[in-house]
């Protein structure tokens, strides 16, 4: 017997910066996650990641992630998906970098 649906969001890198994107009922890339779609129906849900792997001058490697509904949005379930969601949590790179204070400055 098949497992039960599970909700989901379409995520994506961004096809320039790589930077890690959530797909909106609006048709639009979002980076914040809690502005994602939660698709709760799984036909819609397949339906929608074919209208998000079209956008092939945007976003490389559109999927369906497990999500559930939080107090702000969809918030993920899995701790692959956090990990892109929030980067990586020993030390900062990139554009994590450029957010933290550097020695006695503050942001």
């Amino acid at each position: 017997m098949p497992r039960a649906f599970t909700p989901k969001v379409i995520t994506a890198n961004a096809l320039l910066e790589g930077d890690v994107i959530y797909f909106t009922t609006t048709d639009t890339w979002t980076r914040d996650m809690a502005c994602a779609e939660l698709l709760t129906d799984e036909a819609h849900a397949q339906l929608r990641l074919i209208e998000a792997q079209q956008q092939v001058d945007y976003v490389v490697g559109a999927y369906l992630a497990d999500a559930v509904a939080g107090d702000n949005g969809p918030e993920p379930t899995h701790f692959r998906e956090e990990f892109r969601r929030t980067g990586p949590s020993n030390y900062f790179h990139g554009k994590q970098a450029e957010t933290q204070p550097q020695d006695g400055q503050t942001v």
